[in-house]
């Protein structure tokens, strides 16, 4: 164990870095100069950094929320955020380590209650303005004010003083912020002490902080967010139109935003670690994976990370366009089925327990998915720091014999069982195939009802609009167990759309972050996953294999532990 909490801190990485520092999938980074491109459709600015400039084209889908660190929590919005964003921290493309960001240090006191936190000088936002303690401390502030509806803001829940800033509680449970306002209107915990140095006071202990800082929930917002900086709360601008084009400190900036196509450019005053090699990306969003697919495979798309499940079978995606081309890594991101809280027929948990030993995920995995998927047995997937195996138990084993017996048990399940999945995302193969197997033991009608898109599915799941079980997924924000707990399972938070609640989980949670070392955070955590399979209120399906591809025109593609491209490091080859 190490001494500091810092270096302890990064240290949580260790077991993640090994897993994926050896398998990480890139391309042979390109020679330190290359040869004139005499076709002029392209030059040739090859440095000893490697190629620079010209334009990439990557998969895209439909951000559900505006385009801030505080409100955007799916991946849609995340492939966006992940490249125009700058926070305290960023994490290593390769071994998801925490390194210094727009901060130079970050210090806790002996109990990692208190962590002083100095910035680089001369760091600045996208519209020349220079990121200051401030812009931390009123973009948390402004984030953890519920009144401001920011979804993210539970992630600043540690920090002292969050209590003080939520509303009160209707008598239908819903937040009163009419009625019963919060008596504070910023976090106690958060002090500047100059322009560039300012203090996070935590409620508890909070070991693994400066893991966690990377996450866009904690992005600085610049003045130009805010109308008024003396109003108290801050108020802020049109989040509609900021939301579009917001004003971020990354590498790149989001410079035009439609229903079909985000572009970004550099961020013209960008002088952090993490500079660019392409002027331009533009996400191209499909409706349909196979499209996307396809535009890869003429060389029309530049990266895709999610390859259709028909072109998975026997390999034949790398076979189609070559193993230079392509990418497979194992990853933390997560699939799994919730059922609807508002579906009256599935709160008997012996009913759930029995569908859920009724789905053969093995042959699943096998048959759809050409083993580029691999079968959960918990919430958390391996990698992650905290994960035990089996968590689960015998509920996501596959038994036809048991699954039937529970289900005689029950009352049944009459009518149509419905299952929804986004048709953005190439979902229907599994998700029919799923239906099949619950048919065939339990002798249930269970149908695939599709979305139009992802954004559409997490807007119906989230307003109680489905019946019966939705798809849901979970990428890596950090790597810690809490991630995959706290903001899909605690009562009332905002990705939670099986609207679990269970106070002995919720407690230990809290116990979990308050505890003075990762070890026995983690403890407490495995114990409240455990509860989940007591309870059920989703199924855990299976982890990704990180699938990715690109076109010849680009070289220098990493697939980051997030699984994201690193759209910083990729490069257009000279003539392309």
């Amino acid at each position: 164990m190490k001494t500091t909490k810092v270096a302890f801190a990064g240290a949580l990485i260790s077991a993640l870095a090994l897993a994926l520092s050896a398998c990480a999938g890139t391309t042979t980074p390109p020679p330190a100069s290359g040869t004139d491109n005499s076709t002029g459709s392209a030059t040739d600015n090859s440095t000893a950094n490697g190629y620079m400039g010209g334009t990439i084209t990557t998969h895209g889908c439909t951000p559900q929320n505006p385009l801030f660190g505080g409100t955007t929590q799916e991946v849609c919005g995340g492939y966006i955020l992940d490249t125009v964003s700058a926070q305290l921290v960023y994490y290593d493309s390769t071994t998801a380590e925490p390194k210094m960001d727009i901060a130079q240090s970050i210090t806790p006191n002996s109990d990692s209650t208190v962590f002083t936190v100095k910035l680089n000088q001369g760091y600045k936002f996208s519209d020349g303005t220079e990121v200051k303690a401030a812009n931390f401390v009123n973009a948390w502030n402004y984030e953890a004010y519920e009144p401001n509806g920011f979804a993210q803001s539970n992630f600043l829940a540690p920090i002292q003083g969050f209590d003080a800033m939520q509303c009160g509680t209707a008598s239908d449970g819903s937040a009163d912020c009419t009625g019963q306002p919060p008596t504070a209107t910023t976090l106690s915990g958060l002090a500047i002490q100059d322009d560039y140095d300012f203090t996070i006071t935590m409620g508890a202990p909070t070991s693994n902080l400066v893991v966690r800082l990377g996450y866009p929930a904690f992005q600085p917002l610049p003045d130009s967010f805010f109308t008024s900086m003396t109003a108290d709360p801050l108020v802020a601008a049109d989040l509609t139109g900021q939301g579009k084009i917001p004003v971020t400190a990354g590498p790149y900036m989001v410079q035009s935003n439609t229903s079909t196509d985000i572009t970004l450019v550099k961020n013209p005053y960008y002088t952090g670690p993490n500079p660019g090699h392409v002027d331009k990306i533009d996400y191209r969003i499909y409706n349909d994976l196979s499209a996307a697919w396809n535009d890869i495979v003429a060389n029309n798309l530049d990266f895709i990370d999610s390859i259709p499940s028909d072109q998975l079978v026997n390999d034949q995606w790398i076979s189609t366009i070559g193993k230079d081309r392509t990418s497979s890594i194992p990853g933390p991101t997560i699939q799994a089925i919730d059922f609807s809280p508002t579906d009256p027929q599935l709160k008997d948990v012996k009913l759930r327990q029995a569908i859920s030993m009724a789905i053969d995920r093995t042959t699943i995995t096998q048959q759809i998915f050409n083993s580029t998927r691999v079968p959960m047995t918990g919430w958390v997937p391996p990698f992650i720091d905290g994960y035990t195996p089996n968590q689960c138990g015998d509920t996501c084993n596959y038994d036809p014999t048991q699954a039937k017996a529970l289900y005689a048990q029950t009352a049944g399940y009459t009518g149509t069982l419905q299952l929804s999945v986004n048709g953005d995302g190439g979902h229907g193969p599994w998700a029919t195939a799923v239906c099949n197997s619950i048919n065939q033991v339990l002798g249930i009608d269970c149908q695939v009802n599709t979305t139009p898109d992802f954004a559409t599915l997490l807007n119906e799941a989230q307003s109680g609009q489905l019946q019966g079980m939705f798809r849901s997924g979970w990428a890596m924000d950090y790597p810690s167990i809490e991630d995959y707990l706290a903001p899909i399972y605690q009562t009332g938070a905002d990705s939670n759309y099986t609207n679990y609640s269970n106070p002995q989980f919720d407690s230990l949670l809290k116990q979990a972050a308050a505890a003075p070392t990762v070890d026995a955070a983690n403890a407490l955590y495995q114990q409240a996953e455990r509860l989940l399979a007591q309870d059920l209120p989703s199924i855990p399906m299976w982890y990704y294999n990180l699938t990715t591809a690109w076109s010849n025109r680009v070289t220098n593609v990493i697939t980051t532990p997030f699984g994201y491209a690193d759209l910083s490091a990729i490069q257009v080859l000279p003539g392309k």
